[in-house]
Parts: C-alpha cells; structure tokens; sequence
C-alpha cells in the first residue's frame, strides 16, 4: 500500500473507535523521519485529551493494524493531542472554530500572497472567511493548503 493508502485506511480504520469513545479523528500522518517510519494518529475531545485517551485509541488501534497488517515495515505507532496549534481539515472545523486566531497557507497565490493570518469567521459558500485586521478575506477552500489555529487560547 502506497502512504496515501495507508492514510485513508488507518482513518478509516480509526473512525469508529474514536468516535465510540466520544473522540474526534484529527488527522493521520504516515512518514519517515531520521530513517524511521511514523504513523501519528491525531485526537481531540471538548475538554482536551487525556493520556488514558490516548492510551486506550493506541491500543485499540494496535491490535487492528496487528490483524490488518496493512505496513509491510515496521514503523511507531504514536497518539497524541494536536496541541494548541491544531490543523482544520474538513469545512465543519472552520465553522468549529470561528472566533479564533488561524494561519492560513494557499497552493497559490491570492491577492499576490499564499501565507494568511487572522480570525476566523467561518464558511460562506465554499470560502473560508478571514478577518484581517477588519478587513474580510475569503479563501476559496480548494486552496487551502494547511490551516492552523494560532498559539492562543
């Protein structure tokens, strides 16, 4: 299985196991680092995550992936919070989050720039609505390359 495929299957795969124990699915990321491979399972709750959370999605999850066994390597399994910086992936997340401080890169560039940095306003249509200091930007989300929430709180 190519990394995409492995993604898209460990997310799958992680689903409902997360969302039976009351927890969102953030992101999977399957890489190789300093010669080692990585699979990252990203979790949040309302309230935060706790160890035990982790814990219970990082077992939960080893024992599917010893009976799928879709990585033919070995690699380290990792669960964790997304921290205070988390990515937003999916449209809902712009809307979770609406209020607060984000950065924004694009695949191209708009009004001759790819990095964006304000408060979120939501979704209109299919655009990502940015306040930068009182002026709205709307980002078309196709472009959205990578999107995080700023260090606040």
């Amino acid at each position: 299985m190519a990394g995409r495929q492995i993604i898209k299957f460990i997310q799958q795969m992680a689903s409902p196991i997360v969302q039976e124990a009351g927890i969102e699915l953030v992101d999977v990321e399957f890489l190789k680092e300093g010669g080692r491979w990585y699979l990252r399972i990203f979790i949040d709750k309302p309230g935060g995550i706790s160890h035990e959370d982790c814990r219970f999605v990082s077992v939960k999850i080893d024992r599917l992936l010893e009976e799928k066994d879709p990585i033919p390597h070995s690699y380290i399994l990792e669960v964790s919070s997304p921290g205070i910086e988390r990515p937003l992936k999916r449209p809902d997340d712009f809307n979770r989050f609406v209020g607060r401080l984000v950065n924004i890169t694009t695949y191209v560039p708009l009004d001759g720039r790819k990095k964006f940095n304000g408060r979120l306003k939501g979704m209109r249509m299919s655009n990502v609505v940015l306040d930068m200091e009182g002026l709205e930007m709307f980002i078309p989300i196709e472009q959205v390359a990578s999107a995080r929430l700023a260090g606040e709180l």
